[in-house]
């Protein structure tokens, strides 16, 4: 949904922007009057010597008893939206359910924690990691996992990446029955910095 929302969102400004462009370009060029057209009454930009907003529009409402409370209420209203927006993008986009082929061509939905569990608890079992953390990103029907592996300071990153691939990530997208499950592996030592393989 936060994805929708950041496209509608990211469209209505691009618009607006399209907009307000266009209406400054217009005017900075004259066009009203050279096509000879009558700009809508209340209309600011009439010729390129105007400014964007008068003294008289930005302070036609200051006395009216419903002007301040509507721009409290406008602002408020903008601010928890932009709020919810901002943690929305900050919040870990994990996957909440996967689109799983029954059979009886129906589906069914798999929690996206769940099948996150099950490949973290398998990928502890594998010699030499000591702990592991899975999240599923992306989409329903084409998920992705982003696994965290805690590995013994002797251990061999290239085994322990063919092990994982092999074991629990085929395990796991042949029992979601999809045709492929892209992963990000980071691995990070016992007593060492961090290094990504993925």
């Amino acid at each position: 949904m936060l994805r929708t929302v950041n496209r509608l969102l990211l469209g209505l400004v691009g618009l607006g922007l399209l907009a307000l462009g266009l209406a400054a370009l217009a005017a900075a060029a004259d066009l009203p009057r050279r096509l000879d057209v009558v700009p809508p009454e209340g209309y600011s930009w009439r010729n390129p010597d105007e400014v964007v907003l008068t003294h008289e529009d930005r302070t036609q409402w200051t006395d009216e008893g419903w002007w301040w409370p509507v721009v409290f209420t406008v602002l408020g209203a903008l601010l928890l939206v932009a709020v919810w927006w901002l943690l929305g993008q900050l919040r870990a986009r994990r996957l909440g359910t996967l689109q799983v082929d029954s059979g009886d061509g129906a589906g069914a939905r798999l929690r996206g924690s769940a099948l996150a569990e099950v490949l973290a608890g398998e990928a502890e079992s594998l010699p030499g990691v000591r702990d592991a953390r899975v999240v599923l990103t992306g989409r329903r029907r084409a998920p992705r996992a982003r696994v965290g592996l805690l590995v013994d300071a002797d251990a061999r990153p290239d085994h322990i990446v063919r092990e994982l691939r092999e074991g629990p990530l085929e395990r796991a997208r042949l029992s979601a029955g999809l045709a492929e499950l892209p992963a990000e592996v980071r691995l990070r030592g016992a007593r060492g910095r961090t290094e990504r393989i993925g």
